[in-house]
Parts: C-alpha cells; structure tokens; sequence
C-alpha cells in the first residue's frame, strides 16, 4: 500500500511540474513576443474532420491588445483590433463590422498573445508533451461561458508554431505559423483601421 501511495506521489509531482513548466514556457514567450509577425494558414474542418475551407494571410500582433488578420486568399479579409474594439472587413462584401472585444473575440487566438490575459485564472492548463519536435499545451477555458472547448498552443524550439480551436459546435480552426519574426519591426499605423470609401459600415452588431 505503501509503495502505491508512493508511485501516486511521485506522478502527481511530475504532472505539476509538466503543467508549471508548459505554462512557463507559454508565458515566457508571450512576454518575450512584444512585437510579433508571422505568416499563416488557416484550416477550418467541420465535426467529420473534413475541411471547409484553407486561407492565408498575415499575422501581426502589438502587445497589450494590438493584432491584424490580414487574408489575402481566398478571399480579401481583415480583421484588426485596437483600443478595446475590433473591425472585420470584408473586401467583395465591401462591408466592415465593428464590435466591442468582449463581445466578438471570446478566447481566440489574437486575445491569448495579447498579453493582456491572467492564463492561469482563465484556463486550466495541461502539457500534452513533447511530438515530433513540438511541445502542445492545451488550455481548457474555466468559464463555463466560453465558445471553445479547448485551445491547444505548440511551440518549436520555444516560438510559436502553431493552434487548434476546438469549439461547442463540433468545429476545428487549425493555424499553422510560419516565418515567425519575434521581435518584429512593425509599421506606424498599422492597426489604425480605415474603411474604403464606399464600405458599408456597421457598429455593435
């Protein structure tokens, strides 16, 4: 009884100190991702696993509370954020919607690299271990409110690689970074969003 008490003890040490040492790493590289910019691509897959649609574009991210989306294929989208509200614009819609953060982006992936979130009192956090160079650490929101069931973050050589979003409706968004620059030299402006003359705009939508 004794040795089996024993064996318990020393893996629950050992699954803290995998859960504290993935949260370190996490956050160790958030903090150290000030200025950021990357290349992306995006699969979203339906609950059979079978993809609906592949984008591309590029990723920037200021912190605290800074990031732009910007989609060149398949189709011209953007999404940036700045000074609590975010702008989705769509290119052939020629439509742009402006929404508070609180209530558009949820635990997406901009919102996690920001920054600006305790990750600890918002997730649970656990070490999915190290696969083929990469270190997955998921994090399953503690609100029973959140739209996704999980968000899983890798990491090579301790930079961003890439995430998985799983949400309520059986849905997949998988983003693989590439040409990751931390720190980044980032343009003045470049989070000032401008509507195109013509665009519809709509606001709290």
């Amino acid at each position: 009884m004794k040795k089996i008490i024993a064996v318990m003890i020393v893996l629950f040490s050992v699954n803290v100190y995998a859960e504290s040492s993935a949260l370190q790493k996490l956050e160790s590289f958030i903090a150290r991702a000030k200025n950021l910019q990357a290349e992306f691509t995006q699969t979203s897959l339906d609950e059979g696993g079978r993809t609906m649609q592949t984008s591309h574009g590029v990723f920037y991210l200021q912190q605290p509370g800074k990031f732009r989306w910007n989609y060149q294929q398949p189709y011209a989208q953007q999404i940036v954020s700045k000074d609590g509200k975010v702008w989705f614009y769509d290119a052939d819609l020629e439509q742009v919607i402006i929404k508070k953060i609180d209530q558009s982006i949820g635990d997406t992936p901009a919102l996690l690299l920001s920054g600006s979130v305790n990750l600890n009192a918002k997730y649970s956090i656990t070490s999915q271990g190290l696969k083929q160079g990469l270190e997955w650490i998921r994090l399953s929101p503690k609100s029973s409110q959140s739209s996704f069931k999980y968000i899983l973050v890798g990491l090579k050589n301790d930079v961003l690689y890439g995430m998985e979003l799983s949400d309520n409706f059986g849905q997949l968004t998988r983003i693989i970074f590439s040409d990751v620059k931390v720190p980044a030299t980032l343009e003045p402006g470049l989070f000032d969003f401008v509507a195109p003359e013509g665009t519809d705009v709509f606001e709290g939508l």
